[in-house]
C-alpha cells in the first residue's frame, strides 16, 4: 500500500469517526425534555381530571392520587409511584383542580435513556472506526516490512559482507518492491568492487615480482663491485687508497643487506623491517661512524669500553641517515661525543647548522614529516622515522636538540 493511499484512508476514517460523533451528540441534545409538550399535558389532565379518555397523551405519563394509588397511565414500563419516579429521576408535578391538589402526575424521563443508548451507539461505531484503522495500520506495516524493512535488511547484511571483503556472493534482486533498482545498483557496485580488488591484486603481485626481479638484478652489480674493490685493495699500496676500497667494500655488504630486506619484504610481505640486535663490544661505534662519516667531517673522539645491545647493520643505517642530514642540511664540521650515563652509552653528534623551530622537533620523528628548512632538497621524510624505529627495537632512543649555533642528535644505546 503506497503511503499516500495509506494517508488518505487514514483521513478519511477520522472523518467519518468526527461526523459519526457530531451527529450522535445532536441525537443526544435532541430527547432532552420538551417543556411545552409536558405543560400540555399537564393542563389537559387538570381540565379533564378524572375523564382519562379526555387527556392529551402527546407525552408518556402516569397520574397517581394523594395517597399514591395509581389511577391513570399510557405507557407500559413507566414509574407508577411516586417512590418509582425518584428512583428514575422522572419529572413529576402536582395536578391541581379548583385550585386543589388532587395528585401527581409523573412523566417518563426518556432522556437517560437515550443518552445511554447513543452513548452506546458511538461508542460502537469509535470502536467499528478504530478497528478498521488498526487493520489499515496492520496491513500498511505488513507491506511496508516486505517491501521496505526485509528488503532494507539484506542491503545492510550484503553492506556488511562487502565491508567484510565477501565480493563473491551476489545481491538477490527483486524489482518488485521499493528497493529494487537499488538492490541492481548495489550488485553492479559489487560487481565493480571484485573487478578492481582483482585489478589491485594483479597490479601488487606484478610490483611484488618486480621488486624482486630489481633485487636479483642490483645484487649482481654490486657483487661485481665489491669484487673489484676487494682486489683494488689487495693489489694497492697506498693507505689513503685501500682505505677508500675498503669504505667501498664495506657499502657494498651494506647495500647487499638492504637489498636482501627490499626481497624479503617483497615476498613475505614483511610489514616492518627486521632488528636483531646482539651483544656488541663498544668500539664497533668507531668503525660504523667512519663508514657513515663519507666526508670525513667528523672529529677524534674516544669511545669507553662496555658491551652495547645494537643490531650492527641498522646502527650503521642510523649514523648514515644523521650524518647525510648534517651533509645535507648544515655542510659544517660534526662533533662527536661518546660517553656512558647511567646504564645508556650515549652518542652525540653535533653541527653547527641553523637547526630546526622549536615547534618541529616533536615532529621530525614521525613518518613523512620534515622542517621547514628541508624545502627545495631530496627527502621523503622517512629517515628520522626509521632511526627512531631501530633505535626502539634496540631498546635504545633517540633524542634530538637544537643548540645555540646548530643541531644535536644524541643516540641512547643500552649497555648490557
Amino acid at each position: 500500500m503506497k503511503l499516500k493511499y495509506f494517508i488518505s484512508l487514514m483521513f478519511l476514517s477520522f472523518v467519518i469517526e468526527i461526523i459519526i460523533a457530531y451527529m450522535f451528540i445532536n441525537r443526544i441534545e435532541s430527547v432532552k425534555s420538551n417543556p411545552v409538550l409536558i405543560n400540555e399535558c399537564l393542563k389537559s389532565v387538570e381540565e379533564n381530571w378524572g375523564r382519562s379518555d379526555s387527556y392529551v397523551n402527546k407525552y408518556d405519563y402516569s397520574i397517581v392520587d394523594n395517597y399514591g394509588k395509581l389511577i391513570y397511565k399510557n405507557a407500559d414500563d413507566i414509574a407508577i409511584s411516586i417512590n418509582d419516579g425518584i428512583k428514575k429521576n422522572d419529572i413529576m408535578l402536582d395536578v391541581s383542580v379548583d385550585g386543589k391538589t388532587v395528585g401527581k402526575i409523573i412523566f417518563d424521563n426518556k432522556t437517560i435513556k437515550k443518552i445511554d443508548y447513543y452513548r452506546k451507539m458511538l461508542m460502537l461505531a469509535i470502536l467499528c472506526i478504530s478497528m478498521m484503522q488498526l487493520f489499515l495500520i496492520v496491513i500498511h506495516y505488513t507491506l511496508t516490512r516486505k517491501n521496505i524493512i526485509r528488503p532494507f535488511e539484506k542491503l545492510d547484511t550484503f553492506a556488511r559482507r562487502v565491508a567484510q571483503g565477501n565480493l563473491d556472493i551476489p545481491l538477490e534482486i527483486d524489482k518488485g518492491h521499493i528497493f529494487g533498482s537499488f538492490t541492481e545498483a548495489f550488485d553492479l557496485m559489487r560487481l565493480e568492487l571484485k573487478k578492481s580488488r582483482m585489478a589491485e591484486k594483479k597490479a601488487y603481485d606484478e610490483k611484488k615480482e618486480a621488486i624482486a626481479q630489481l633485487s636479483h638484478d642490483i645484487k649482481t652489480p654490486v657483487a661485481s663491485i665489491k669484487s673489484t674493490s676487494e682486489l683494488g685493495y689487495e693489489f694497492s699500496d697506498n693507505e689513503k687508497a685501500k682505505d677508500c676500497f675498503n669504505q667501498i667494500n664495506v657499502k657494498s655488504d651494506q647495500l647487499i643487506s638492504l637489498v636482501d630486506n627490499l626481497f624479503n619484504s617483497s615476498v613475505n610481505d614483511v610489514a616492518e623491517i627486521e632488528v636483531k640486535p646482539l651483544n656488541q663490544p663498544s668500539y664497533i661505534i668507531k668503525d660504523i661512524i667512519k663508514n657513515a662519516d663519507s666526508q670525513n667531517k667528523a672529529n677524534d673522539f674516544e669511545v669507553p669500553e662496555c658491551k652495547i645491545y645494537v643490531d650492527k647493520l641498522r646502527l650503521l643505517q642510523v649514523f648514515d641517515n644523521i650524518f647525510m642530514n648534517s651533509y645535507k642540511y648544515a655542510g659544517t664540521d660534526i662533533k662527536v661525543d661518546v660517553y656512558i650515563e647511567d646504564d645508556s652509552l650515549v652518542v652525540k653528534v653535533s653541527d653547527k647548522g641553523p637547526g630546526v623551530m622549536e615547534d618541529e622537533l616533536p615532529l621530525l620523528k614521525g613518518k613523512y614529516r620534515r622542517g621547514i628548512g628541508a624545502e627545495g632538497k631530496d627527502g621523503a621524510g622517512l629517515g628520522l622515522y626509521l632511526c627512531n624505529y631501530y633505535m626502539e627495537n634496540m631498546d635504545g632512543r633517540i633524542v634530538l636538540d637544537n643548540l645555540n649555533q646548530g643541531f644535536c642528535v644524541s643516540l641512547y644505546l643500552r649497555i648490557i
